[in-house]
Order: C-alpha cells, then structure tokens, then sequence
C-alpha cells in the first residue's frame, strides 16, 4: 500500500508509517546481532572477536548499500509526491542497473583485499583466520545486501512501511534459524554463521525485488519510460554519493578505531563486539525514523508543501526521544546482561569492556537522536552537503580523540569510548544550526516537468 504523506495530521501519518519501519529495524538488527551471539554462546569469545573483528570492514560496504537506497528514496519520494510515475519507474530501473554493476565491481575487490585489510586493523593472529574466512563469505552476497536495501528503500519512498517489515521478519527468523543449524548441527563454525547471512540475505532480496515489480506494475502511467536514464543516475547520486561518503566517513573512522582496539587484545575485542552491536542497534533506531522522516520531507517538497517541515521534525524528535530512554536505561543500568547476551561466559576483561563502553555512550543517545532527525530533514530537501560536514567533523573528533587519549594519556580502552560523545555532541549541534537555516527555501529540487508523465 502506497501512502501520500502530504495530506493529513502529520502526527498520526509519522506515527503510523514509523512503527512498521522501527519493527523492521528491530528485526535487522536481531538479524545482524544474531551472528555474534550464536558465535559467542556455541563456539566461543574467540570466534566473537573474529566476526567483531570484520565489522568495520562490513560496514563499508554497508555504507555503500545504504548510501544509495538513501539516494534512490528521496528521488522516488519526490517524484511520487509530484506525481511524476513515468519518471519514477525509470528512477528506479536505473539504480538497480547501476547497482549491479558497483556492487559486483565492490565485491570483486573485496574477495580481493580481504586479507589485506585485516591486516591493516592489526587483527590478531590468533583471530585471523576466522575473521579472513568470515569476511570473505560476506563479500560474496554483497549484490544481495545492496539490492535488498535499495528495495525497501524504494518501498519506504512510496509510503509503504509494513512490506519491508514482512521481509524483515522472514529473514531474521530465517538467518537465526540457519545460524543454529549450520553451528550447532553441522558444527560449521564461523563458516556457518557467515553462509547463514548469505543464504537469508540472498532469498530476501529476491523476493523482495519480486514484490516491488509487482508494485510497481500497479502504478499506471500513460506514456512509455525508458528503464535506465543518465539524468536521473546523476540526480540520484547527487544525494547517494554524499550519503555514501556520510556513511563511509563512519566506517572509516570505525576501521581506525578498530584497529586501536585490537591493540587491546582478543578480549577486548570480544567485548567491544558485543557492545557495538548493541549500541549499533540504539543508533539505527534513531536512523529509521530519520529515514522516514527524510521521505515525509521529500513527499512535501515535491508537492510544494514546505511548511509542514518543521512539524514533521517536532513530532520526529518527540518520537525519537520516547525510543532513545529505554536503551539508555537497560545500557546504563542493565549493561552486565545486556553483555552477558554474547558473553555469558565470557573473561571479565571481555565483559567490562562491553560495559565501559556502554556505560559511557549511552547517555549521549538523546544528543545522536537530535543530529539523526536534522539531517533526515536535510537529506528530505536534498540539503547533503551539510549532514556530510556534520559526519566528517564526528569522524575527525572521535578518531583523534581516541588516538590521543591511548596513544599520548596511556588510557586503556577506555580512552576509546570517551571520544565518542564529543563528536556526537559538535557535529549535532552542527545538524541543528544548518537546519534552522532552512537551506530548502533557497534551493529546493523541483522535478523538471518537461521530462515527466503524469498518470
């Protein structure tokens, strides 16, 4: 079901098309975090800290999957809130045909530099081998990761929210239950965790590329649209490409971080895994409903609705803030069997680790929220250059910080996770200055009318 967001009480329309996406994410991250905690539970700290140990390198091509979807959405919802369909079923051939071909050409460098890479992260020797093995598998269903977000993402353009989180579902569900089969039963190891992903990764995607021709096909148009266009791949990588590097400006800054914690030892780097997927899972959150936000925005630039903008963001910070308190709760107060889900047990230099960290960022949460719901404002009126300044500045903080805390103080690990809230703090208060200069009243995207059909 395709929803115009344009119209109505804007309460109730976030309300009503955030739930579905917020329950997806919940079973995302339930996906993403069932890997670790199968290998901390069934086979040990060990194999914990060798697919912690890929993580950043994971999230690069994450960055580059999500970067796009982001990119693809916020064209598709502004052509969708103009009503331009021709030219949205071209947006949308046109990202798939592209993503191909970087995918593939992404994927084939990876299986290539693979072990380079963690070398470059001074991954442990003792770790090294699972982690190669991990990644490889990984790298190897990256065109499925790819063309599963740009799929949802291309449903959450049109409004819909609760097919993405019938696919969610279904793979989450899927991936733990071939995680334990391929453990447990096969006795597989890291190999079976990485095959797990790759197999529930690979059937969602499909499907859901299935559903979304479908859908598309109910949408009518009256003239014929070609499947790939220049013009609109260049519209689309105005924002994709920014996005790409906002989210890679992250994972970069994570490979660094990375590789200071893995100075620490195999301990350390268990607890860190542990701790980072759950703080991963917090922040995403926070990302979802900026991300819906990000659509409710384009919808109402296309439609020339500029001025319910900002209630769009008054009731996404009041959302925001209702999902940030129980994580910062059960983080600072719960943060020993919040761990203890990965590393029951686990040494006590893995396990307070983990809770350091948590300890520490956690109640700085309420601070990403605010920076997550001005950008998605931002990326909604195409405003990208600034969200990306915001992220670089997060990235040059917390990596220098860390550096100099370790490196210069002689701190443990902790050193580490104090550099986080400072850069969440400047580069917020960076998002919310460069909202309240409403760039969208000076430049925002108009479609070209020239070039459209209209239904």
């Amino acid at each position: 079901m395709n929803t115009d967001l344009t119209t109505g009480n804007t309460s109730r329309l976030l309300w009503a098309f955030s739930i579905p996406m917020l329950i997806s994410v919940a079973f995302q991250q339930f996906y993403n975090i069932a890997d670790s905690v199968i290998a901390g539970q069934f086979i040990g700290e060990q194999a914990l800290a060798a697919v912690g140990a890929s993580y950043p390198i994971t999230m690069i091509f994450m960055a580059v999957a999500i970067g796009s979807s982001i990119g693809c959405t916020v064209v598709v919802s502004q052509l969708f809130g103009s009503k331009h369909y021709a030219m949205l079923k071209t947006a949308v051939g046109t990202i798939c045909c592209a993503g191909v071909v970087v995918s593939l050409a992404l994927s084939l460098f990876g299986i290539w530099q693979d072990d380079n890479l963690l070398l470059l992260l001074q991954t442990p020797e003792n770790i090294f081998s699972d982690a190669s093995l991990y990644l490889h598998i990984y790298i190897l269903g990256f065109l499925f990761l790819f063309l599963y977000n740009v799929g949802t993402g291309i449903f959450t353009a049109l409004g819909d929210s609760r097919t993405p989180l019938y696919f969610l579902i279904g793979s989450s569900l899927g991936n733990i239950a071939l995680d334990l089969l391929f453990v447990i039963a096969f006795d597989m190891g890291v190999a079976g965790v990485a095959w797990a992903t790759f197999a529930a990764q690979g059937i969602s995607s499909l499907l859901a590329l299935a559903a979304l021709l479908h859908r598309l096909k109910q949408i009518p148009t009256t003239k014929r649209f070609p499947l790939f266009s220049f013009h609109l791949l260049g519209q689309i990588s105005v924002i994709a490409v920014p996005s790409i590097l906002q989210q890679s400006f992250v994972s970069v800054g994570n490979l660094f971080i990375q590789s200071l914690v893995n100075s620490f030892g195999s301990a350390v780097i268990a607890g860190y895994s542990s701790a980072i997927k759950l703080n991963t899972f917090s922040v995403t959150c926070m990302s979802t409903l900026a991300n819906g936000l990000s659509s409710f925005t384009a919808q109402n630039i296309g439609a020339h609705k500029e001025s319910r903008i900002t209630e769009g963001l008054k009731e996404s910070l009041r959302m925001g803030a209702l999902v940030c308190l129980p994580f910062v709760v059960i983080y600072l107060f719960l943060g020993r069997y919040a761990i203890g889900l990965f590393l029951d047990n686990g040494s006590p230099n893995a396990i307070h680790a983990g809770m350091m960290f948590l300890r520490i960022v956690s109640p700085f949460y309420f601070v990403v929220m605010v920076k997550a719901m001005c950008d998605g404002v931002l990326r909604g009126t195409s405003s990208i250059a600034y969200f990306t300044t915001t992220t670089f500045t997060d990235l040059v903080l917390r990596v220098v910080l860390a550096y100099f805390f370790v490196k210069m103080l002689s701190m443990d690990s902790t050193g580490i996770w104090l550099s986080w809230p400072v850069g969440w703090t400047l580069s917020a208060a960076m998002s919310f200055c460069f909202y309240r200069m409403r760039p969208w009243q000076h430049h925002g995207p108009k479609p070209k009318r020239r070039a459209a059909a209209k239904s």
